[in-house]
């Protein structure tokens, strides 16, 4: 995509570098959860360092809404990075600062200041036109870290050229968000496998009733349409594992009674749509299959990351949920490729770029198109 590499930076010896890195980690109760990371930002970090650079990083943790709130100090993430990487330094919060998603140029100048070049490396932030993500490129030279340019090359390959049959995997809550991704991968993807809150809008257009389960009955008629056109492109859940009012689990088949609700694809399904993986040559899995946090509800998902394990396919998982999902069921190191974004990544194969790669294309010392 015509990044500007670390390689294109002026030489880093005795530079100050401002690094925007992706340190949202999973907190609970101040301790990290998950430092995954972190250190996927230490191979940027190690080349800087290596050059003599001196680094500051910085990075957004949570929302707390433009103010400081003490849930969201950067504190334990300081605390792990000292021991990762001595010598860096990491700034506060940056959404303590109302400046940094109003894309505010004053905050962007406080940001640069003293600073002699800028590396980005929040690939799960490259989605946000937020000032620490395309400010510094106007003013200072930039280039993508390993991880940002690794993530771009990986999910740029995987749309230009998948090995055939390409399998898309669709889970998570709603369809409204995600209908522009659908069309795109329906362009691309020879099957599209959907499950998750978001198969039920797609059930009810087929008509099916989903009894208490998520619907999104405005978009019934979208998702009716998508059907016609991709045709059995689309494959969709024929049993249900369900929730009952009075705490009982049980299995249906696509019909779900009133007052029943949907959590997670059943068997039958998870055996179908591992098939589909198992016989493909890429695939790409963004979203659960279920509520997979409760264990009534995680054997769909499990059984996706068994199959994204298993697949002889090229697989890249696309962050956020799937991406926890996989650590959870100790899979992680046996898919290819498992992204750090999530909305980020849903974007890119949306609309084939993002801000913060715009922003880098447009640094001064970026390679000419």
């Amino acid at each position: 995509m015509g990044l500007p590499l670390l390689e294109d930076l002026p030489d880093p010896q005795g530079k100050r570098v401002l690094l925007r890195a992706d340190f949202n980690v999973p907190l609970r109760d101040g301790r990290i959860e998950d430092d995954r990371r972190i250190r996927a930002s230490l191979p940027t970090i190690k080349w800087l360092q290596e050059r003599g650079a001196r680094i500051t990083a910085c990075s957004h943790l949570g929302r707390p809404k433009g103010k400081p709130d003490p849930k969201y100090s950067m504190a334990p993430v300081r605390e792990r990075l000292a021991e990762l990487a001595p010598g860096v330094e990491l700034m506060e919060n940056l959404r303590y600062d109302p400046g940094e998603e109003a894309n505010d140029p004053a905050f962007v100048d406080r940001l640069v200041e003293g600073q002699d070049l800028y590396v980005d490396d929040a690939f799960g932030a490259a989605h946000r036109a937020h000032a620490s993500i395309v400010g510094p490129p106007e003013r200072l030279p930039s280039a993508a870290g390993r991880l940002l340019a690794q993530e771009v090359d990986v999910l740029g390959g995987l749309l230009d050229k998948p090995r055939k049959p390409f399998v898309a995997v669709l889970g998570g809550a709603k369809v409204s968000d995600k209908l522009g991704v659908i069309d795109s991968l329906l362009r691309r993807a020879d099957r599209l496998v959907i499950g998750g809150g978001m198969c039920f809008t797609f059930l009810a257009a087929q008509g099916h009733s989903v009894g208490d389960s998520l619907l999104e009955a405005d978009h019934v008629e979208a998702c009716a349409r998508v059907l016609q056109q991709a045709g059995d492109r689309i494959v969709l859940p024929t049993d249900i594992v369900a929730l009952a009012p009075s705490d009982d689990v049980r299995t249906f088949g696509a019909d779900l009674p009133d007052g029943w609700k949907g959590l997670d694809i059943g068997p039958g399904s998870a055996a179908a749509f591992s098939d589909e993986l198992m016989a493909a040559g890429t695939v790409l899995w963004n979203g659960p299959m279920g509520m997979f946090e409760d264990t009534r509800f995680a054997a769909g998902t499990r059984a996706l990351a068994h199959a994204a394990a298993d697949t002889r396919a090229f697989t890249v998982v696309g962050g956020g949920d799937s991406a926890a999902a996989v650590e959870l069921f100790g899979m992680a190191d046996q898919i290819d490729w498992v992204s750090t974004g999530g909305g980020a990544t849903l974007e890119l194969v949306e609309h084939g770029d993002l801000p913060g790669l715009e922003a880098l294309r447009k640094a001064s010392n970026a390679p000419a198109a």
